[in-house]
């Protein structure tokens, strides 16, 4: 088989098949073939617990009710991303950019968010109980009814969400904040 003969069958792979290769050969596939991605890449149900992605490329993915328990995904790009009903307990998304992702009704409990971008993510009837959010941007996140109990989510992260878009929420005093 020729390269360029190689190069088209990759093209044409079951994105699970690609990402089980490796992240390298996953974000190569993910910047060398645009095109076949007119769609995004369907990861729906994908057990993925306790994989290892930082700095994967998934954005625009579709993840809905994946496995991604204790899955190492710091500094992943999860930009609008489809993580409604994921299964992400215990998932390291430290660093990560979930700039506008859909994460309704998530399972988040004790999920390190530290320093992540949820600028505009939807977090509604996410389950955040647990969830570190230090440093976290969620600026314009939507927190409707997330359960937060024991989240480390303080008034000074909260400060960048509007009051409009808590909902359900109940913001704890930084002393009262789970280390």
């Amino acid at each position: 088989m020729t390269r360029k003969e190689k190069g088209d069958a990759m093209a044409y792979q079951k994105p699970i098949d690609i990402l089980t290769s490796g992240n390298t050969l996953w974000n190569a596939w993910r910047q060398t073939y645009p095109d076949v991605q007119a769609f995004e890449p369907d990861l729906h149900a994908a057990d993925l617990h306790q994989a290892h992605l930082q700095e994967i490329d998934f954005h625009e993915a579709d993840l809905t009710e994946a496995d991604l328990q204790h899955a190492d995904l710091r500094g992943a790009d999860l930009r609008a991303v489809d993580l409604r009903h994921a299964h992400m307990r215990g998932a390291d998304l430290s660093d990560a950019h979930l700039q506008k992702a859909h994460l309704h009704g998530a399972d988040l409990r004790e999920a390190k968010l530290c320093r992540a971008d949820l600028q505009g993510a939807d977090l509604s009837k996410a389950d955040v109980r647990g969830a570190d959010f230090s440093g976290a941007n969620v600026k314009k996140a939507l927190l409707d009814l997330a359960p937060c109990g024991e989240a480390n989510m303080s008034t000074k992260d909260l400060h960048k969400v509007d009051d409009t878009l808590l909902g359900g929420v109940e913001q704890k005093p930084a002393s009262a904040v789970a280390a």
